[in-house]
């Protein structure tokens, strides 16, 4: 992708309402990573008191998984038939009585339907927020806004590990603590907007004036919101000449769509794929179960949470400087690495107390590189990489694809352990980061820099594709010219991507057209 010159100014000052808005983004993030991340160390009481083996432990895990499948395809319809806004705030309701119901559950079973009712809220939080966050904010400083909700993760997974490291907490007033800040969350966003490119897409010129109020009130004083506001009309009215059937769900069909679609879904498999989850959900169980103190593997939880926050926060100041794919290219083999290394220590017989310090550097060094890299990209490249008309559902699709890897990760890793070993399955995960670098240096285009509508332009003229992957010759062969009788030139006759033809090698043919042995004219050189 080349970048196309606009006349929207940048900025990078925040007023009120869009710092309330990056706010309202964080707690939803925060209240992801604290409720997936709270059962790391939640199962240790959990299976305690309700006698439970692992095949419940990985049901109540991978629950709030399939809450989270759910909640991000409902939501993709709210999102985009009442609004960004309307549907936040009814995935605060529901963060807020998916803990409650999760703390007071009495049986193992009732804990794990509970758990699907808040995995609702958090999927429903993925899919909307950073979307909502993106068409929010001024495209200079739109990266680190929508990390901001990445950033929120990092702290609610230390928070967590934290509380269940510390195991002076009940698991039940743990989880249940969640209610507090998705009500801070609910109260916050009654005072937001609705989102200004979907009034235009949803009401059409009826909706531009509300547009341009929305835009002056979140932009700085003395911001000149003409420009933005132009672009998304010309976008609108390109829409209103799409058919029906070109837009939402039914729009994701479209061929100009697909690399889009291709890029969001391929990097949420992959961040999950990387091995980010099986550590954060399993990291405690997996080192008691090999001989690790309970002390030792929750505090190796910890140290992990605040690797995973330090790293996020170093990718919120770097990524709009460094680039999304520039960044992403360089962490992941280092993640890679760090699991073959990992894998090694297990297999070989050296995962021993005198090997602790080795295997917690290698844990440390993973977190280090996944959340600096990949993990930076799953939320981010699907509040951009989508068309206004689809986005909705495009981002649906992305949040189902990531939240269903993660339950099927979730639901089969430590039966994985069990038949296969730590070590082998570490090196399995190691592989999966392998293919990550090589689909991230195939398929991902750079999109720093671009507005979305400039982002959508690309796609639509064919693009989106990272910069030095250019169309090859297939085949080439050398044929004697039949441009004219008295020519006894030599030419190429070159199969291209979508062209077929024969250029001329002679210098007198330079610029001329020359016929093909097939019928086609091209231009000589």
């Amino acid at each position: 992708m080349t970048r196309i010159a606009d006349k929207a100014q940048p900025t990078k000052v925040l007023n009120g309402r869009m710092l309330m808005a990056a706010v309202v983004s964080a707690i939803s993030g925060l209240l992801y990573g604290y409720d997936t991340g709270i059962i790391s160390g939640g199962l240790l009481q959990i299976s305690k008191e309700f006698h439970i083996g692992n095949d419940m432990k990985q049901v109540i895990a991978a629950a709030i998984l399939l809450g989270a499948v759910i909640g991000a395809l409902a939501c993709s319809l709210l999102s985009a038939r009442i609004g960004r806004h309307r549907t936040i705030l009814l995935i605060c309701v529901v963060f807020m009585l998916g803990s409650v119901s999760s703390s007071l559950a009495p049986t193992a079973v009732s804990l794990a339907l509970a758990r699907v009712v808040l995995g609702f809220a958090v999927g429903g939080a993925t899919q909307t927020v950073p979307m909502y966050i993106a068409e929010l904010a001024p495209k200079a400083i739109r990266g680190r806004l929508v990390l901001c909700f990445q950033l929120a993760i990092g702290v609610g997974i230390v928070i967590a590990t934290l509380v269940g490291a510390s195991q002076a907490v009940s698991w039940r007033d743990a989880i249940g603590a969640a209610a507090v800040p998705a009500l801070v969350m609910l109260l916050l966003q009654l005072r937001l907007p609705e989102s200004p490119r979907w009034l235009v897409l949803r009401h059409g010129r009826v909706g531009v004036d509300e547009a341009a109020r929305v835009l002056e009130d979140i932009r700085p004083d003395g911001y000149d919101i003409s420009s933005e506001l132009e672009e998304i009309v010309a976008l609108e009215g390109r829409l209103q000449r799409t058919s029906r059937r070109n837009r939402g769900w039914s729009g994701l069909w479209q061929p100009w769509v697909r690399p889009a679609l291709v890029v969001g879904c391929g990097i949420a498999v992959f961040t999950q794929l990387s091995g980010i989850e099986m550590i954060i959900y399993y990291a405690p169980t997996i080192l008691t179960d090999n001989g690790f103190s309970k002390t030792t593997a929750l505090s190796v939880s910890v140290a992990l949470g605040m690797t995973y926050l330090v790293m996020m926060v170093v990718g919120l100041v770097i990524v709009d400087k460094v680039g999304r794919r520039r960044l992403t290219l360089v962490m992941v083999p280092g993640a890679a690495v760090s699991l073959f290394a990992l894998g090694a220590f297990f297999i070989t017989g050296h995962a021993t107390r005198d090997y602790v310090p080795y295997i917690v550097a290698c844990l440390l060094a993973f977190m280090f590189f996944n959340a600096g890299g990949l993990q930076l990209m799953g939320w981010l490249t699907g509040s951009e990489i989508y068309p206004l008309s689809v986005r909705a559902a495009a981002t649906s699709v992305q949040s189902a694809t990531l939240w269903s890897t993660n339950l099927l990760i979730t639901l089969t890793l430590l039966t994985m352990i069990s038949i296969f070993g730590v070590g082998q399955v570490f090196w399995i995960y190691g592989m999966f980061n392998v293919a990550a670098w090589l689909f991230v240096w195939r398929r991902m285009p750079e999109l720093t820099g671009h507005s979305l509508e400039d982002i959508e332009r690309h796609l639509k003229s064919g693009k989106f594709r990272p910069p030095r992957l250019r169309p090859r010759l297939r085949r080439t062969t050398w044929q004697r010219s039949w441009a004219s009788p008295s020519c006894r030139a030599w030419v190429m006759a070159a199969q291209l991507p979508g062209r077929t033809g024969r250029h001329c090698r002679h210098a007198h043919h330079d610029g001329q057209p020359v016929r093909g042995g097939e019928g086609h004219q091209v231009s000589c050189g």
